[in-house]
């Protein structure tokens, strides 16, 4: 990645991060708890369609999808053995604790068992209408993507994540859709 889009993907990052942890705080309680309980009839057909579902245990302000897969899926969390491992799935059961990943963010025990999801609904720190998904920047679901290319990319984000473009780099893997609050945005021809 050359310095300068490294740079500009960093000052991105910071941008929306700070617009979604305001949005959030704005959120009144009754919005907060409705935001993403309701699925568009094409992604309950991929999600019923999908054995085990790769997910994630939200972090911070990122949307809490948990209660939407909620019903008799199996879900897989991301999980990294130390912050040098590749990610993985594991399969994380209704009553299963989480544990604290080598960056903080909540994962399956080691114990878990190994998984390989159907399809992934991840987080992400912004995104556009082309399939763009700017992450955290450490290229783990990118480089999960590019193993796995026939499983379907679902972004999950609020609204205010949205821009008209993210910067890509030749590593940078496309969403298929995106899922926020108010919308479920189709990015590819894949779905």
């Amino acid at each position: 990645m050359t310095p300068d889009l490294a740079s500009q993907k960093q000052a991105l990052r910071e941008r929306l991060r700070f617009r979604r942890r305001h949005f959030v705080a704005n959120l009144d309680p009754m919005g907060r708890l409705a935001a993403f309980r309701a699925v568009p009839d094409t992604l309950r057909k991929l999600l019923d369609a999908s054995p085990v579902v790769g997910a994630y245990a939200p972090w911070g302000d990122e949307p809490d999808i948990r209660p939407l897969l909620l019903d008799g899926r199996r879900i897989a969390l991301p999980h990294h053995a130390d912050r040098t491992a590749a990610m993985t799935f594991r399969i994380s059961d209704d009553g299963d604790a989480l544990r604290k990943g080598p960056w903080g963010s909540p994962q399956p025990p080691e114990s878990a068992e190994i998984a390989h999801p159907d399809i992934i609904l991840c987080p992400l720190v912004g995104f556009d209408r082309h399939g763009g998904r700017l992450g955290q920047g450490g290229g783990h679901y990118d480089r999960f993507f590019a193993e796995n290319p026939a499983v379907p990319r679902i972004g999950i984000g609020w609204s205010v994540q949205e821009v008209d473009t993210v910067p890509i780099e030749q590593t940078d893997i496309l969403l298929d859709a995106v899922l926020t609050e108010q919308e479920y945005i189709i990015t590819g021809d894949r779905l």
